[in-house]
């Protein structure tokens, strides 16, 4: 192996991005110990020593008009400030990691310019917005793909691509340790534990969190001793307290600071926002309630580009809704809460079905579990060497 060590500039977009980014980096530093990554990043891959010019959450978007609007002039000013940076002063690779509307573009202009280009996981063109693989086609060298049969479907229009398999299915264990969860959070054995994971982005904590606290009102009144466990973004938190404290359930809600993995270890049903965190809540095998708000205008757009029946990715990598999915004007706190509810009653009056959910997850989890962090880097390597 060359002891040269290739200079990788990685942008990372939001949370899940960022986990993502970190899990890259541990394999590409297993290769080159040492090795600079400079770019867009958050804590996880500045952890793992990336020098992050601008902060992850810097992209976190949601939906379209007017919410990403007022963001727009400040995201086109960084991606074209990351542009100018990474044109003058050229990296051996660049690797976009999710965030495609931000990075498709940047990673087009970086090609051209002969630097060579990755991107790490595919859009989901199998889903919605299906006219983005020719932006694919013209942005990445070499696409990483986390569900097997993405590969053969870039492959039909001349997309090179690798199945690394999904890093979180190698980072959440086949069997999650409930009770060391729940220790952890101060929670007992026989608790009734329901998460409420409303989304880390803003706006998502804006139009979901007061509907999910509100079902959670509802919840509580058909189990009046039950947990209600809320793990939360650090800069969402005190809105969220606040919100939590309008809801009337002060004190009755654990709200934290991040932990998300040991909450879903730990719960028995989560109502949780369509989303990375959906397929990490079937990874831990938790029955879940999938549900969906966002700005009028956004969801009509969002609509017309649906593909498929299913909006989560459980429900999707199933190929049926083997979980509910109440979404915009279905998501009141009413239907949350009876779908919550028949979950946490299947306990007791029909196992089978909670059984069932777990099981296929199991197969789930086994399809997905790779060594990711190496494969991936095995695949940026080879990018390199051509």
């Amino acid at each position: 192996m060359s002891k040269h060590l290739p200079r990788i500039a990685m942008v990372a977009g939001e949370a899940s991005g960022d986990l993502l980014a970190g899990l890259l980096l541990d394999g590409l530093q297993q290769h080159w110990p040492g090795l600079p990554s400079q770019g867009i990043g958050g804590p996880q891959m500045v952890q793992r020593g990336f020098e992050a010019w601008w902060p992850s959450d810097k992209l976190a978007v949601h939906g379209y008009s007017l919410e990403v609007l007022r963001r727009l002039g400040e995201i086109i000013q960084i991606r074209r400030q990351l542009r100018t940076r990474l044109l003058q002063n050229k990296p051996d690779v660049f690797i976009g990691v999710d965030a495609p509307d931000f990075n498709l573009g940047l990673e087009t202009d970086l090609r051209a310019a002969g630097v060579k280009t990755v991107h790490f996981i595919c859009p989901s063109i199998w889903a919605w917005r299906a006219e983005r693989v020719e932006k694919i086609r013209r942005a990445a060298n070499h696409v990483l793909c986390v569900f097997p049969f993405e590969p053969e479907l870039l492959a039909r229009h001349g997309i090179a691509a690798s199945y690394v398999g999904h890093p979180l299915a190698s980072v959440i264990p086949l069997e999650p340790d409930r009770a060391a969860a729940r220790t952890a959070l101060g929670l007992q054995p026989e608790d009734t534990v329901l998460a409420l994971l409303p989304g880390s982005r803003g706006a998502e904590v804006k139009y979901i969190t007061p509907t999910f606290l509100q079902a959670a009102v509802l919840v509580r009144q058909a189990h009046p001793g039950i947990k209600l466990v809320l793990p939360a973004a650090p800069a969402q938190r005190p809105t969220i307290e606040r919100m939590v404290q309008a809801a009337g359930l002060q004190g009755a809600v654990q709200v934290l600071t991040g932990q998300s993995h040991t909450v879903l270890a730990a719960c028995d049903c989560t109502l949780i926002a369509s989303g990375t965190a959906t397929l990490e809540a079937a990874l831990f095998k938790r029955p879940m309630v999938i549900a969906y708000r966002m700005q009028a205008l956004s969801w009509q757009l969002m609509k017309r580009k649906q593909l498929q029946p299913w909006v989560g990715l459980p429900n999707i990598l199933c190929g049926e809704f083997v979980v509910p999915e109440l979404l915009q004007e279905a998501a009141t706190p009413q239907a949350l809460a009876k779908a919550a509810l028949e979950w946490l009653d299947a306990r007791q009056q029909a196992p089978e079905r909670i059984a069932a959910l777990h099981q296929r997850f199991t197969a789930l989890h086994h399809s997905l579990r790779r060594n990711t962090s190496v494969l991936a880097a095995d695949a940026i390597r080879q990018v390199l060497a051509a």
